[in-house]
């Protein structure tokens, strides 16, 4: 046992004798430090041995403090000489930003290091630091002694590994509620369900993690404008993977998906007009969990939003032939990322038309019947309302007091859009029972415009005769009193 013991430290010796040969062979700085935290078996100290900054020429002394050089252990670790010992959680990215901060030094120059500690301090982790000393700091993710690249597997950062790092506090409900209670705890589980989560576990180190959606220093809150997954910014953030044509080559999926869904109605309404509760890639694939909706989901999707159009549809005669066929319900008449505003246009046989594309006006083809009887119906709807506009305003330009109709005919909005989501039943009963209130409004309000013409051209032709009448008697009277005039002179 003793000739073990001796073997043993008999090799240590020699190991710290080889690696403070190399360390001087290399011009690497003294490091008395860590000469005698290997000496005496230290953990740290071996696992500093393989850290960026030990190859990086930095000593203990380069986040510690004190005397690297002082052979005196009470010489070295003096406060006099900047020993700080372990740092305190908050002062960590201080510490760290003394190269990774905005402060230049030659290690930052040689070395291209950006100023990450400021965006760490801006960011969600760096305010919770400041609120409680158990916050993420630098080492929460990239580990202390041992410390390595990025782009080395063994990183905790590297790709496959970095969603397990974020999971250690992101999926631990006791840690999370100190810093905010409403946060699931559950995105990593979800993640694993994804089709990101699934590559990324099969060690697809180019499959979306955490960092590649909500950025790795500069994490914002969601509700922060600024914030890569703020409602208008996430498109863009997902078309960094998605729109890149080389990067997604491998994967055998399309690369346009970004371009047509800024041409939607969705994308219009998210990134044109703000309209924040308009759908975004998240809306229908996922956040966390991740995945491309097959057929059998996608009308589920939609309608989430649409739930009239859905429940029609599930109803409707076109329901078990989708299902038959395996086509995906919605997406066959809309599409799924270029989804255009629908028009009456779309409802037809004709080219141009979407139910053209499957029916045909052909004998065996009983819905093509039905298809022209329900574009029927909005036509006579939208063009009653059109021509009872145009009447009530000529009736208005003449003078008649037609508000009560014109206003009347707003109410044929609310009936147009009820006839046009009964479309989706695809038959005709259910549309023009939609419709019936609408053309009853536009048939009375077409009516009172054209009485209101006819009462002003009775009017005015009234006027008319009545101001002849009026004009012959005052000629007759002026000539009666002539007449009487001449009598008296006589």
């Amino acid at each position: 046992m003793g000739l073990k013991t001796i073997s043993y430290d008999f090799l240590k010796v020699l190991l710290i004798l080889a690696f403070t040969s190399i360390t001087y062979a290399q011009g690497k700085p003294v490091d008395k430090c860590l000469t005698c935290h290997t000496d005496i078996g230290s953990d740290e100290a071996t696992s500093y041995l393989n850290d960026v900054h030990y190859r990086a020429g930095l000593t203990c002394a380069d986040c510690h403090g004190g005397d690297p050089t002082a052979d005196d252990q009470d010489a070295a670790m003096n406060a006099s000489r900047g020993y700080i010992g372990i740092p305190k959680p908050g002062v960590i990215p201080q510490v760290c930003g003394k190269c990774h901060g905005s402060t230049n030094s030659y290690l930052k120059e040689k070395y291209h290091l950006n100023d990450v500690a400021d965006d760490f301090s801006s960011s969600v982790h760096g305010r919770a630091l400041n609120q409680r000393s158990e916050g993420p700091q630098c080492v929460s993710c990239h580990g202390v002694h041992n410390i390595t690249n990025v782009n080395d597997k063994r990183s905790p950062v590297y790709p496959t590994n970095v969603t397990k790092t974020c999971a250690k506090c992101h999926s631990n409900a006791n840690y999370m509620k100190k810093f905010n209670p409403g946060l699931p705890v559950d995105q990593y589980e979800k993640y694993l369900t994804s089709v990101h989560g699934k590559r990324n576990e099969a060690g697809d180190a180019k499959a979306a993690t955490c960092v590649s959606c909500h950025s790795n220093h500069l994490i914002r809150s969601v509700k922060d404008p600024r914030s890569p997954v703020y409602p208008t910014n996430i498109p863009q953030t997902c078309a960094h993977c998605h729109s890149n044509k080389q990067y997604m080559q491998a994967y055998h999926i399309p690369t346009n998906q970004y371009d047509d869904y800024k041409k939607s109605v969705h994308g219009v309404a998210l990134l044109q007009n703000s309209d924040l509760s308009a759908p975004a890639c998240n809306s229908c694939h996922g956040n966390h969990g991740a995945v491309p909706p097959g057929a059998s989901s996608v009308a589920s999707v939609c309608g989430t939003c649409h739930q009239s159009n859905a429940d029609l549809f599930d109803k409707s005669v076109h329901k078990k032939v989708f299902e038959t066929k395996k086509l995906p319900d919605c997406v066959v008449c809309h599409s799924n990322h270029l989804v255009v505003r629908p028009t009456d246009n779309m409802v037809g046989l004709g080219s141009g038309t979407i139910c053209g594309k499957c029916h045909k006006t052909e004998k065996g083809d009983s819905a093509a019947v039905t298809i022209l009887k329900i574009r029927n119906v909005l036509d006579s709807l939208t063009n009653g309302q059109r021509n009872a506009e145009i009447i009530l305003n000529h009736a208005e330009q003449l003078g008649m007091d037609v508000s009560d109709a014109l206003y009347s005919l707003k109410d044929v909005n609310q009936s147009l859009v009820e006839a046009r989501v009964k479309i989706h039943a695809f038959a005709t009963d259910p549309v023009v029972s939609a419709a019936q209130p609408g053309l009853k409004i536009v048939s009375e309000a077409q009516k009172i415009g054209r009485d209101a013409v006819h009462e002003y051209y009775f009017r005015r032709n009234g006027l008319g005769v009545a101001t002849l009448i009026n004009t012959l008697l005052v000629v007759l009277l002026y000539l009666k009193i002539r007449e009487i005039e001449r009598k008296q002179r006589k």
